[in-house]
């Protein structure tokens, strides 16, 4: 009886989905993991009615405590013509969430000695030697492998740059254009930084960035529906990506088909995840590189991950609230009263243009993830916005 009733609280949170996908992670009871079952629906209804009343086209939320799934759910429809419910399993653009993997794979040759994070970039790029700032002088620092990855590269960017139709010419389009800051002086939210890094990873291991990726962490962790390009049968769970018109209502938004977001292979922006998959990888973080006896990371390259990069910097923070650093790959907690929300010191995540979010807290031993594609990026921003609720309805379901 006592395994039924368990059995019977793990479907009411997770909720019935269009999908027979088995969980990611063994699957619990949110009481026995230290959740309030009646506060975590709190979160659930809130994203549910978001989806209602037209917000968002459909979302899909997983939340993992001490390594077991406590709620997986999806709402509303997989096309804007709603003639598909969202699964669980569908596919997202997950954007800016992909630097956490890059970083992952640039640790991974740090720990094998095949780099260090201070080595200069030149040594395995070096068609950036020759880096100018915008007055034609030499930067008086040495650009690190380090700064591509806590984005304080210095570089300004420029158009030409999504044109490139590989990482080589990319580098080089990238060499000819002026740095817009000292290396290791100011951070800059772009793309830049971690493309370069995916160089570095393709310079060193000899493998293409999305051949190293899938050797070396999605296959070791079971990801079976992440990469750079879908496969034909993968895009009919691909989510569309919406936007709001002016009359508050949602049309489509330009979106990559299953296709490479970029020509090149990109290491910032490019990868495609279900939640499930991207839930593996933020928990193999959280338990410091190891994932159901796979170790993919060491537990101190993982420490060093989610340290702040930004502390010599003043302020050590990238948001406008002075609340958070910056690892590699992702924004660390710093300052819960500055942030305003809830949470825990050195938290770990990110968020992507679409609108997917992630957070790894090892203190809580939580991972929530969280796939929505909406154009612009509403999940972080002013605290009154879906980031601090979302954020605020998670941790509020915390009892123990």
């Amino acid at each position: 009886m006592k395994r039924l009733l368990s059995l019977l609280l793990v479907a009411a949170a997770c909720g019935a989905a269009p999908s027979s996908r088995a969980a990611p992670l063994p699957e619990a009871a949110p009481q026995t993991q230290g959740i309030a079952p009646e506060r975590l629906e709190r979160l659930d209804r809130y994203l549910e009615s978001s989806v209602a009343r037209g917000d968002y086209l459909g979302a899909v939320a997983l939340v993992l405590r001490h390594g077991r799934v406590v709620d997986w759910r999806a709402w509303g429809h997989r096309d804007l013509e709603r003639r598909e419910p969202l699964p669980r399993d569908a596919i997202f653009r997950i954007d800016a969430m992909t630097k956490a993997v890059t970083a992952a794979g640039v640790l991974m040759l740090m720990e094998e000695g095949r780099l260090n994070l201070d080595d200069p970039v030149a040594a395995y790029v070096p068609e950036l030697r020759a880096l100018r700032l915008a007055d034609g002088k030499p930067p008086r620092e040495v650009l690190t492998v380090r700064q591509l990855l806590a984005q304080t590269a210095g570089f300004g960017g420029d158009p030409s740059l999504e044109q490139a139709p590989d990482l080589d010419d990319y580098v080089r389009r990238l060499a000819a254009l002026p740095l817009a800051a000292e290396p290791g002086t100011r951070f800059r939210d772009d793309a830049i930084g971690a493309v370069v890094a995916g160089r570095v990873i393709e310079a060193i291991s000899g493998l293409r960035l999305d051949a190293f990726l899938h050797k070396r962490i999605f296959q070791p962790l079971g990801m079976r529906d992440t990469g750079f390009v879908l496969a034909p049968e993968q895009r009919g769970r691909l989510a569309a990506v919406s936007t709001t018109d002016a009359d508050g209502q949602l049309v489509p938004a330009p979106a990559a088909n299953g296709q490479r977001i970029t020509p090149y292979l990109n290491g910032a922006i490019g990868l495609y995840a279900t939640a499930e998959d991207y839930a593996r990888f933020a928990q193999m973080l959280l338990d410091g590189g190891v994932l159901q006896g796979r170790m993919v990371l060491g537990r101190k390259s993982v420490e060093l991950m989610m340290q702040n990069h930004l502390s010599h910097l003043a302020p050590p923070t990238w948001d406008q609230y002075g609340a958070e650093g910056y690892g590699l790959g992702g924004g660390v907690v710093l300052d819960l009263a500055r942030r305003g929300r809830l949470g825990s010191l050195g938290q770990f995540g990110w968020t992507g243009a679409q609108s997917t979010w992630f957070t790894v807290d090892r203190q809580e031993r939580l991972v929530a993830v969280l796939m929505l594609q909406h154009q612009p990026q509403k999940v972080l921003g002013d605290p009154g916005k879906p980031a601090a609720r979302v954020t605020n309805l998670l941790y509020q379901a915390l009892v123990r």
